[in-house]
């Protein structure tokens, strides 16, 4: 019997077609060790290099513009060789490991993500005695904790005004039941500098604020040292870690290679009731805050225009109008349309707004790098095959200047029942919304105008 390997041209075919729809079965049954792989006619191994996590001929990992790999969880993108995390679960932990992250938003900012794998290395220090880190929310958590690292979710009372008193009553009620052996906040400005101060005062435990590194110490009481910022951030003071630790960003590298249980923790004890008048914070709500003012990093809402913007004074316009902090690429700070401070990407800031809305912009990336936190991205662009096409939740094909009429013009109608369509497009129609005070105050468009 003859040795040549007999060819099948129609199976080759179909693994080359990705959009065949028997492209992942024949994949399957050609004697490769994943779908991404296959033996070709030759005997070699033949590998999809559009599969997520592909390694190039250097070692390389290729990043996949598409979006697989930015922020979206696995189980809901079963793609061609996506290989899940894997999951660590603790039954019986030795201690806890307390976080109470921000949450500005209600989701994890970069700031919560470096707290938690600092939790991490606090709970997975002796592998013999594994500790667990219980995050503990006002409100629901959200559902990325489980790839931050949190091995325990206490979701305690939702809280939306300002209460710190409150909040005190419920974390010392947590500190009773669970006894954590470390409790571990944000040294920030949002709320965990001032809660963690606070909850320090009334558990009598002298805190360590501005920690950023930790070093094993078998000496020290925890048996961990930490180096804090000192002297307006001149210096470094290394003291044996307390309980209560504040920390800053960066402090830690964030969780990405496991994904853990999150499992749910309750109080078994309703020792959390605070009498009304014992209050002595009346918060009279939130104070309107004109978006130019807000920092990128902190913004929620961000309408970010590229090279494809031409009308430069409607882009204003419709940030105003919408109530978004205004972004730019790097194309365009370069040429001089936005400053320099409101530039997105790797080569910029970072950016983990709620929803981010992309005008013009390609999609290099860097600028994908960016925004890779983000919640909802929504892209308006005229190439439908750019990368920021692929990257988006929601695209929009068209002339930016043209949808983006459409939507202020639906906004103002949306606010005002009464004003005609055709007025809303109109100079008058602009002034009149500014007039009834429909749009905040902006200085968008001359911050826009400066050359940085």
């Amino acid at each position: 019997m003859s040795e040549i390997k007999r060819r099948d041209p129609r199976q080759e075919w179909i693994t080359r077609n990705r959009l065949h729809p028997l492209h992942l079965e024949v994949l399957a049954t050609l004697g490769g060790a994943s779908p991404s792989e296959w033996l070709g006619p030759n005997g070699l191994k033949r590998k999809d290099p559009r599969a997520v996590g592909f390694l190039g001929p250097h070692g390389v990992k290729r990043i996949d513009r598409s979006g697989g790999q930015q922020g979206a969880r696995e189980a809901d993108r079963p793609g061609v060789g996506v290989a899940r995390k894997p999951l660590i679960e603790i039954a019986v932990p030795a201690f806890l490991v307390a976080v109470v992250p921000d949450m500005s938003g209600g989701h994890l900012s970069s700031h919560d993500r470096d707290l938690l794998g600092l939790a991490r290395r606090l709970a997975d220090a002796d592998p013999a005695t594994p500790g667990a880190v219980a995050v503990v929310t006002f409100g629901p958590g959200p559902e990325t904790l489980a790839e931050a690292g949190a091995d325990r979710l206490l979701e305690l009372e939702a809280l939306e005004d300002f209460d710190p008193e409150r909040r005190l009553v419920l974390l010392e009620a947590v500190e009773r039941e669970l006894a954590p052996r470390h409790w571990l906040l944000p040294d920030s400005v949002l709320g965990g500098g001032d809660l963690g101060r606070r909850l320090a005062a009334r558990l009598g435990e002298r805190p360590a604020t501005g920690v950023w590194q930790l070093a094993r110490d078998d000496e020290a009481p925890l048996g961990w040292l930490g180096t804090a910022r000192a002297a307006a951030g001149r210096q470094d003071l290394i003291r044996p870690l307390p309980r209560l630790v504040l920390a800053l960003e960066e402090c830690a590298e964030p969780v990405s290679e496991t994904r853990h249980a999150a499992t749910p923790l309750a109080l078994s004890r309703s020792a959390t009731v605070l009498d009304a008048g014992a209050s002595r914070i009346e918060d009279l709500g939130p104070v309107a805050v004109d978006p130019a003012g807000v920092a990128l990093a902190e913004a929620e809402f961000i309408l970010s225009a590229g090279n494809g913007v031409r009308d430069w004074d409607g882009f204003h316009e419709a940030a105003r109008v919408l109530g978004a902090t205004e972004g730019a690429s790097r194309v365009a700070v370069d040429d001089g349309h936005m400053p320099r401070h409101r530039q997105v990407g790797a080569t910029g800031t970072w950016v983990t707004a709620r929803v981010y809305l992309a005008v013009g912009i390609s999609g290099a990336i860097q600028h994908l790098q960016g925004i890779q936190s983000c919640d909802k991205v929504i892209a308006i662009n005229l190439d439908p095959g750019c990368d920021m096409i692929k990257r988006a939740d929601l695209a929009v094909i068209g002339d930016a200047a043209e949808i983006l009429a459409a939507l202020v013009a639906r906004v103002r109608v949306s606010r005002d029942p009464a004003l005609p369509e055709e007025e809303a497009t109109s100079p008058q129609g602009v002034a009149a919304s500014s007039a009834t005070g429909t749009t905040g105050p902006s200085s968008s468009r001359q911050e826009a105008r400066h050359v940085a």
